[in-house]
């Protein structure tokens, strides 16, 4: 194997066509890997993905290095799409792209990349890494808004060993910069958002393709039927919008506090109340990438979604499970999605919500 290979995940964006720069100019021999992860065609019967990967081409042309594409879907397929749909099944909110790492960037394309004798797997994502001391931590980027950890919570110490992330020291207007001036041909190019399955199409039309919708009504918490949904499924906890019921009550917005689906009904309240609030979570199954929190109680910084600011807590750990308390009560908690750990700068871990705490009366 190759002491400097470094296959490097090219998604013909800015963020990995910089990164790939980057390595080639610290002396490395990076070798781009387009990774098919969803096989569909858009309107027009062209496949979504021949965009991004005549980019990749035009970016490895202008760098001078080798590419390939590799076609990741039926895993992609049997351990991450499966777990998403049945999560929506169960009314929770998952996050396939936290399990798109663990399983394919980090698993099956680095088993790849091994094939290819590299030594080192890279990709574009805002994070850092530390090697210290024979352990291998996971770091927060220092571009704070554009951090990436949140993703990476749940690979392993092992996975991250032979690592590199580029731009973690970075910032996302460094970044376009360094591509600007090298004339790379993405350095403008759009960042994508949303699910990468999914992409820019109408959600609700792609969740009915695998989950069969049933209207029903939409009720207050004391039962009342203020209106009707589309299907439990599409809507989030927290949400304003796009849930047509118009005034009454107090006057105030509506939001959804829960989503009832044996009995296929959207329980909203008005207002910004208790019930949008949540004191405390747990998590059955954590994840500690490198550093275990001892038993008992430890300070921690938290989060429950990708770029909310970090928040005070408490965590107890009893084993596997950790209770998670809040210092100040977090919006709109929802189960299926990750609560993530770090002391300081380094990224504990993280796992699925699986349960919440109201607010205490005595809290408001």
């Amino acid at each position: 194997m190759s002491a400097k290979r470094v296959v490097i995940g090219l998604s013909g964006g800015v963020d990995s066509s910089v990164a790939a720069l980057l390595l080639k100019e610290q002396g490395y021999e990076p070798v781009g890997l387009f990774l098919r992860n969803w096989h569909e065609e858009d309107e027009c019967g062209r496949c979504t993905a021949d965009d991004d990967y005549a980019d990749v081409r035009r970016v490895a042309d202008k760098l001078g290095i080798d590419y390939y594409a590799e076609d990741f879907s039926e895993e992609y397929l049997d351990r991450v799409f499966k777990g998403f749909v049945e999560e929506y099944k169960k009314g929770r909110t998952p996050n396939p792209d936290v399990l798109c790492n663990r399983e394919i960037k980090f698993d099956a394309f680095a088993a790849f990349a091994r094939t290819l004798g590299a030594s080192y797997v890279a990709t574009g994502h805002y994070a850092d890494l530390s090697h210290e001391g024979g352990r291998h931590r996971l770091l927060r980027s220092r571009d704070e808004n554009k951090d990436q950890t949140y993703f990476l919570n749940q690979v392993t110490e092992e996975q991250i060993a032979n690592a590199i992330f580029p731009l973690g020291a970075l910032e996302k207007g460094e970044v376009r910069a360094i591509a600007k001036k090298a004339g790379l041909p993405v350095w403008e190019k759009k960042d994508s958002t949303g699910i990468c399955f999914i992409g820019e199409r109408n959600f609700r039309a792609f969740l009915s393709q695998y989950i069969p919708m049933q209207k029903g009504e939409i009720v207050t918490t004391e039962g009342k039927v203020v209106g009707e949904h589309e299907g439990v499924f599409y809507y989030t906890l927290g949400q304003r919008k796009g849930l047509g019921v118009g005034g009454g009550g107090n006057g105030e917005p509506w939001f959804v506090v829960e989503k009832d689906v044996l009995n296929n009904r959207l329980i909203v309240t008005q207002g910004e109340t208790d019930l949008l609030y949540s004191s405390a979570l747990t998590v059955d199954h954590f994840h500690f990438i490198a550093d275990r929190l001892p038993e008992g109680e430890s300070r921690v910084l938290a989060r429950i979604r990708h770029r909310q600011p970090l928040q005070k807590a408490t965590a107890i750990v009893e084993g596997d499970r950790v209770r998670v308390v809040f210092d100040e009560p977090q919006r709109a908690v929802a189960e299926g999605q990750y609560c993530v750990l770090y002391d300081n700068r380094v990224c504990l871990g993280g796992g699925v919500i699986e349960n919440k705490s109201p607010i205490k009366r005595e809290e408001s």
